[in-house]
């Protein structure tokens, strides 16, 4: 059985500036959201970690960073925990991009596993199976191991519906505060238990 401590980045500077969409552009921490790494990192004093893994974009691997407390060569970069592509949508408040195409936000909410996100990005079933397909590997890389995950929103919303059997539509229920703490299990079989979600 995999222990996962799975956290989100900390505030970023488009965040704090209404919310703006990041998605897969590579937005700094602010002051505060560097503040919330270090309150993470000090609840996860204490815990042995077999291995410490991110997302390759700058908020995620700094939050890693900061929380771990451990070197930069320790913590491993993963390509699947990247956040979604937002598409045209990046950059931009929910408010805004609506407002430019209701009828696409509309598809979003209803079929997010089909339609792509701001019309040219990820897909909700793309964002879950590729993180679904790190998991995978780290339980096999870590068996009856601890392992720390800093990823994103919409990457750490999906995957959690996904594995839960939840209709992925229903993925903002999941809520996911920046560098908040929730802590799962996977069993041999790949099958997730919720321990704890959004603690801080």
């Amino acid at each position: 059985m995999l222990t996962v401590y799975l956290l989100r980045h900390g505030e970023t500077t488009w965040n704090a500036d209404g919310n703006r969409y990041c998605g897969a552009t590579d937005v700094e921490l602010t002051p505060k959201g560097k503040a919330q790494a270090i309150e993470a990192g000090a609840l996860l004093k204490g815990i042995s970690f077999d291995a410490v893994y991110s997302s390759p974009l700058k908020r995620a691997f700094d939050t890693a960073l900061i929380a771990s407390g451990k070197k930069q060569s320790e913590i491993v970069a993963v390509p699947e925990l990247k956040e979604a592509s937002f598409g045209s949508w990046e950059g931009k408040t929910r408010t805004e991009f609506i407002a430019e195409d209701p009828k696409l936000w509309e598809a979003w909410e209803r079929s997010p596993e089909t339609t792509r996100a701001g019309g040219t990005g990820s897909t909700a079933i793309e964002i879950a199976t590729s993180a679904d397909s790190f998991f995978k590997a780290a339980c096999q890389k870590h068996p009856g191991g601890t392992i720390l995950v800093v990823a994103h929103n919409a990457v750490n919303r999906f995957y959690l519906a996904y594995k839960l059997g939840m209709p992925l539509r229903n993925y903002r229920r999941i809520v996911q505060e920046n560098s908040a703490i929730t802590r799962f299990t996977l069993d041999e079989n790949y099958e997730i238990a919720l321990n704890q979600l959004n603690h801080r």
